[in-house]
């Protein structure tokens, strides 16, 4: 079986190029033209794979997403503004008013911010639940809640649910699993294992290729019926489409207009053709350090599921191929450590983002999480003594260097 990066490397164009060019070409027009009112017409109504309007679906676009249909193996896949975007088009699609959400509250800061604020406000549940404990899992199912949300590597927390134990509650229950898969890509995980039924993702982590543009998407697998579904049961199956992906291209995406631009798409095309290669060095450089981390005197705690006194260990190994990503975390004794050892740093950056080219570092209570009051703080985990770092693809050795040369200056 070929591996990823050939799959993606020798994904097809849907159409011949006239000029035979061996990268897809950037097209920057809004509108496409048809020979006759027929075809625009089944165009328009989904019966062709023609593209109408840019806003909907365009010929760069859609290469993009061949490509992430070929590394994940999935059914349909769209290709959006932001990973915020992907999620917000995939909740809006499913959910009702008097629905709930089955999560944990240990999220991405704008996630739960999402879920807590902008769906609530639609009338919308959202039940926090310890995803370490299944039968508080299961208890907090019931014929109303629309998905169970998780993201497969919490973010910055690094805890991995029991996917296999909590998929076979879902499939008892008739409710899928919807997961956020950033941080560990395509062909990194066990997707069949972990009971995954759509994936949402930010393209501008790994995928992008070095940062270079911001993207999201939305992964169907087209394995989960959506039969007790109240906005999706009675919708049509068209061929090879789930009604979940019917509903989101015919209708909600195509309303809310955060498709993904043709130049953000050819920038994240390329970026796909080094994806595994990346991951494969940055998740060696990230294990390489919390191993030889995890035994500074200066540092009170390494987080990685790799490390074998992680909680997470025995599920990270169960469902991870090689290692858990490239991102991790330490603990020092107080904030103000945390900024002077920061401030020292010169190889790693301070940014915000993750899986970048270049190794990155962030005190996440005072930036991702600073608008959070202190009890929202408490309730999705986050501490003012842990900085995140996101390994690149520097030299490891100098790394590990830099770090443990500015901890001993702190000290």
């Amino acid at each position: 079986m070929n591996r990823i990066s050939t799959k993606i490397i020798t994904t097809k164009y849907a159409r011949p190029d006239a000029h035979g060019a061996i990268n897809m070409p950037v097209y920057r027009n809004a509108a496409f033209e048809y020979p006759d009112s027929q075809s625009i017409a089944d165009a328009f109504a989904f019966r062709t794979d023609l593209h109408t309007y840019s806003r909907i679906s365009n010929p760069t676009v859609a290469n993009f997403e061949a490509r992430i249909q070929q590394a994940s193996g999935a059914e349909n896949v769209m290709a959006l503004a932001s990973g915020m975007a992907a999620i917000s088009n995939t909740f809006l699609t499913i959910a009702s008013a008097g629905d709930n959400i089955v999560s944990s509250p240990h999220l991405f800061g704008n996630t739960f911010a999402f879920f807590r604020s902008t769906l609530a406000a639609f009338g919308v549940e959202i039940r926090y639940v310890d995803t370490d404990d299944l039968d508080a899992v299961a208890d907090a199912i019931d014929d109303k809640t629309c998905a169970f949300f998780a993201e497969i590597l919490t973010n910055p927390h690094l805890e991995t649910a029991d996917l296999p134990a909590i998929s076979a509650i879902l499939k008892e229950r008739g409710t899928p699993m919807i997961l956020d898969t950033t941080v560990i890509p395509w062909g990194g995980y066990d997707r069949e294992k972990s009971g995954v039924d759509i994936e949402v993702v930010s393209t501008t982590k790994y995928v992008s290729g070095g940062a270079t543009s911001i993207g999201g998407a939305i992964v169907d697998y087209g394995v989960h019926d959506w039969k007790t579904n109240r906005k999706l049961s009675s919708l049509p199956k068209p061929k090879g489409m789930s009604r979940f992906f019917f509903k989101l291209r015919s209708e909600i995406a195509r309303n809310i207009g955060a498709y993904m631009s043709p130049d953000v798409a050819w920038m994240q095309s390329l970026g796909m053709e080094s994806l595994e290669l990346r991951y494969e060095r940055m998740s060696a450089t990230a294990s390489t350090l919390a191993h030889s981390l995890s035994k500074h005197p200066a540092i009170k705690k390494v987080g990685y599921p790799g490390l074998p006194d992680s909680p997470y260990y025995a599920i990270s190994k169960q469902l991870f191929h090689g290692n858990p990503g490239a991102m991790f975390t330490i603990n020092l004794n107080s904030k103000a450590d945390c900024f002077r050892f920061m401030d020292g740093l010169q190889i790693i950056r301070r940014a915000t983002n993750l899986f970048d080219n270049k190794t990155l570092v962030i005190h996440p209570e005072s930036t991702i999480y600073a608008t959070f009051p202190p009890d929202l703080k408490r309730l999705v985990g986050i501490d003012d003594t842990l900085i995140r770092f996101s390994a690149g693809l520097e030299e490891t050795s100098d790394l590990l260097e830099e770090i443990e040369n500015k901890l001993e200056i702190r000290n």
